[in-house]
């Protein structure tokens, strides 16, 4: 079938400013139908009666479609067995259940898995799994590129696009279980008070969501919002917020917001403990300098020693990584009294890159320096570099790789 791509021009950032998208909760479609993936049940029930059921049913049939769409992981609406087939055509004609469209899947030597994704407009995005021994978590993005041009970062050298609707970023969710095989099994209908107890999901490999993809969250935060409430609805995708981490790169009028509204655990992308460092390697630092950023996490609704925040911290040789910059790192924390841990990072390198990743004996020391004050240090063991999946790799493969070669690798596949 042919693709309709529609023209999707890129967000123009002159400066260090708040760039605002042009806001979107739905991706049109060449064909005209609605995609409801990522919409909430009561805007479910409005499209229904706008498209001309009355109020009583398209509440019926927003509740019935919500649970087959968020709780069975269905992508027709054949699949819905307890909506009489003569109202699934006249579903059929309206409406569509999207997933993002995978271009691509790669498998890391190491078990990482990275898809590329397209969205319906045409526009490449990543999404990144990485199971361990006890969890499994799904790296998901927020943005198509990033305008924030951290100088460590692969994303960054991406031009910002477009923001992510609800719907694209619920969807990375929705595709990681379709790929693992995580819906629930048993009994396919749903009766007016539904016995949860009537069917299972085995135990599940995705266990934690972690908004540390392609883009900055805070700079699509509406849709990031409308998104997670999908994902932590009990009726929906039933995943905890414990189990869920926004990263920002230090969007200060954002966070307070971030705690209210979403109230997951927070992780900031700090990199650096002096202004000049700052503000070469993580630019948003010359508009919310670290004391500014170290004040909101302070602030976060929510933060405790039981819910710390995570500190990020890329390890760049003779950059960030010296006996002094731990020790400002642990004056820092202790004096803005904060509940956190940090992640330090070994840099992942990618083409072009300017810095080098620290020397494993650095890294151990300045890992040890923080832990000896008290504060969990642990050097996060890099996963899925062969695949450009680590941490700061992100940028769509479709800049390195044309179509026509990975039609090739998929026909000898």
């Amino acid at each position: 079938m042919r693709r309709i791509v529609t023209h999707t021009p890129l967000i123009p950032i002159p400066g260090q400013f708040d760039p605002v998208a042009v806001p979107r909760d739905v991706t049109p479609r060449g064909d005209g139908r609605v995609d409801l993936l990522g919409l909430p049940r009561q805007r479910i029930a409005t499209l229904f009666e706008e498209a001309g059921l009355d109020a009583k049913q398209a509440k019926l049939r927003s509740r019935q479609v919500y649970h087959w769409l968020y709780h069975r992981g269905v992508t027709e609406f054949d699949a819905m067995t307890d909506i009489a087939k003569t109202m699934r055509p006249w579903l059929t004609e309206r409406f569509v259940i999207g997933r993002p469209e995978v271009v691509e899947a790669q498998h890391s030597t190491d078990g990482t898995r990275k898809w590329l994704l397209r969205t319906a407009d045409g526009h490449d995005f990543e999404m990144v799994f990485i199971p361990d021994a006890d969890r499994g978590t799904l790296c998901v993005s927020s943005q198509v590129g990033c305008t924030l041009n951290c100088t460590f970062c692969h994303t960054g050298t991406m031009k910002l696009v477009r923001n992510l609707t609800p719907g694209e970023i619920v969807g990375q969710v929705m595709l990681a279980r379709d790929a693992l095989g995580e819906w629930p099994k048993g009994r396919m209908d749903v009766a007016e008070e539904e016995d949860e107890a009537e069917y299972t999901s085995d135990g599940r490999l995705l266990t934690n969501i972690v908004m540390m993809g392609m883009g900055e969250p805070l700079y699509n935060f509406d849709n990031v919002r409308d998104a997670l409430k999908l994902v932590m609805d009990g009726d929906g995708l039933a995943l905890s917020k414990r189990r869920i981490t926004l990263s920002t790169s230090g969007v200060v009028p954002m966070m307070e917001r971030c705690g209210e509204e979403i109230g997951v655990n927070l992780a900031v992308s700090l990199h650096a403990v002096t202004k000049p460092v700052r503000d070469e390697i993580v630019p948003i630092n010359r508009k919310y300098g670290i004391e500014e950023l170290l004040s909101a996490c302070a602030a976060y609704p929510g933060a405790s020693n039981a819910r710390r925040i995570t500190f990020e911290y890329v390890m760049l040789k003779d950059k960030n990584d010296s006996d002094d910059d731990a020790r400002e790192l642990i004056r820092l924390i202790k004096h803005y009294k904060l509940p956190a841990k940090v992640n330090l990072i070994p840099f992942n390198p990618w083409p072009g890159a300017v810095y080098e990743c620290s020397d494993p004996e650095r890294i151990r020391r300045f890992s040890e320096i923080v832990f000896e004050a008290g504060i969990s240090a642990p050097v996060r063991t890099p996963r899925g570099r062969d695949i450009d999946a680590a941490c700061g790799q992100l940028k769509t493969a479709a800049e390195k790789k044309s179509r026509a070669e990975r039609d090739r690798e998929a026909a000898a596949g």
